[in-house]
């Protein structure tokens, strides 16, 4: 296996590398360093971000689906109404039939 190979570190704006080069000698680490701690700590922003949305996401289809069995499961009364009106509709459909 090769070894692995290391950052290229070219900048085409020369202000840009400047300013990271001095940004990573104020925090005392290399330009490398500097470099991969900015995107990791990007990255774990961006993950975060997303975990955040999910769990908004996973929060809102809980209460959709709990209002929806909510809607699906009826109560005793609403029950007892169904009864009810079974029950009269099949005195009336004996009524037609006799």
């Amino acid at each position: 296996m090769s070894e692995p190979k290391a950052m290229n570190l070219r900048f085409p704006d020369p202000e840009q590398r400047a300013a990271i080069a001095a940004a990573a000698k104020q925090e005392g680490v290399s330009l490398q360093e500097y470099i991969l701690s900015a995107a990791y700590a990007r990255a774990t922003a961006v993950e975060a971000r997303f975990l955040e949305g999910f769990k908004e996401s996973m929060a809102h289809s809980g209460a959709a689906f709990a209002a929806e069995a909510g809607a699906a499961a009826p109560r005793a009364e609403e029950r007892a109404a169904e009864r009810e009106a079974r029950r009269e509709l099949e005195q009336q459909e004996r009524g037609h039939a006799a």
